[in-house]
């Protein structure tokens, strides 16, 4: 035989064992399988004396006259912003501190813009996590009763987010949702979603990377997206201008800084940032440069349709939602941001980039085979 037809054979077997591979991991990996239950299921605020009676309304409610099993409830607010915020106790006042500073004074000068928060943490309640809520509670019966001076709740207890919850005007309230274990990234953002009631979500990260005030750029996209064949309202005119039951999604984009970045990185950071660019482009999503800067404004009816269908909670989900909505021909746009790269990531950048080039592989893989399908309903 010839030294081609062996390099052929060598090439085909290669080849052979590289998709056997591939779709013995697609059939092994442990997805996480939510059940239909899972969208419609009551959630209650976690607050610092505990978990709450009151629930939160939700995206969604049961409805036994649907496909599904559930249906998208109509919005009460303007805005929901959710922050998966695990380990994130260093870096969330600072973002915090300035997202609430420009949401309080947009409520401030407009009845309509209306807001809430949520948090997706993970707690590990111990004896003393219910010591220090028992002991909050009765220095604010002491305080009323006016035996103390109000003393600083950020001094008392030692959660960032609850601390802020406490302190928020409760017209625009900050939530607490607990999750008993490490869903990932992508389900905390989820778990926020399924309790939102804004005609729009926005999904920030914790560590205050993107300049907040710049939502109003990817607010008025989102404008733009949605009134565009509407010769009535030429130009973005207030809160109640857009419409939310247009399926779109407006991302927020780094991709203008990609040169600065690369000066700036290291060479392995660089190498597997411009190889996962490269993978998700060849893979799944097209009409995004930068799928994974952590600034996401979707419409309700896109959250709704989104989120109902995602697998991935780990840390490709982005790249899944926006394929998602690729797929469903939703209205897309990207939107130049200000960011800046804070210290303090729990990220480590080979492994994350190993397991999230998996995940583009395997989505893939799952969606093109019909593994997984798309609902267009």
């Amino acid at each position: 035989m010839s030294t081609q037809l062996y390099i052929l054979l060598l090439f085909l077997f290669l080849l052979f064992l590289a998709v056997f591979s591939l779709i013995c991991l697609a059939l092994l990996t442990p997805w996480t399988k939510r059940v239909k239950s899972y969208f419609y299921t009551k959630r209650y605020p976690f607050t610092l004396y505990g978990i709450s009676k009151t629930p939160f309304v939700g995206l969604f409610v049961e409805d036994l006259n649907t496909q599904k099993g559930f249906r998208r409830t109509e919005p009460e607010i303007y805005l929901s912003l959710i922050i998966p915020a695990f380990n994130e106790e260093f870096r969330l006042p600072k973002m915090l501190d300035e997202c609430l500073e420009y949401l309080n004074k947009r409520a401030e000068n407009s009845e309509e813009f209306t807001f809430e928060v949520f948090f997706g943490k993970v707690f590990f309640c111990s004896k003393y996590f219910y010591f220090f809520g028992l002991l909050l509670l009765m220095m604010e019966v002491l305080m009323r009763l006016k035996f103390y001076q109000k003393i600083e709740t950020k001094t008392l207890f030692p959660d960032v987010a609850l601390n802020y919850s406490k302190q928020q005007n409760q017209n625009n309230p900050i939530y607490v949702l607990k999750l008993n274990e490490n869903i990932g990234k992508g389900g905390s953002v989820r778990a926020g979603v399924l309790c939102a009631r804004g005609r729009f979500l926005l999904f920030s990260d914790a560590d205050g990377a993107t300049k907040f005030s710049d939502f109003l750029k990817l607010e008025k996209e989102m404008f733009s997206l949605c009134n565009g064949e509407n010769e009535e309202k030429e130009q973005f005119n207030g809160e109640s201008s857009i419409d939310w039951t247009h399926p779109a999604l407006v991302v927020g984009s780094r991709a203008h800084l990609a040169d600065e970045a690369i000066a700036k990185r290291s060479l392995l950071r660089t190498v597997l940032m411009l190889g996962f660019h490269a993978m998700v482009w060849v893979f799944t999503v097209r009409t995004v440069r930068d799928t994974q800067c952590g600034f996401k404004l979707f419409s309700r009816a896109a959250a709704a349709k989104l989120f109902s269908q995602q697998r991935i909670e780990r840390w490709a989900f982005d790249v899944e939602l926006i394929y998602l909505a690729e797929r469903l021909n939703f209205s897309i746009a990207e939107v130049c941001v200000e960011w800046e790269e804070i210290d303090g990531s729990k990220l480590t950048p080979l492994v994350a980039g190993l397991q999230m080039g998996r995940d583009i592989l395997l989505l893939w893989f799952r969606y093109t085979f019909g593994f997984w399908t798309i609902s267009q309903n």
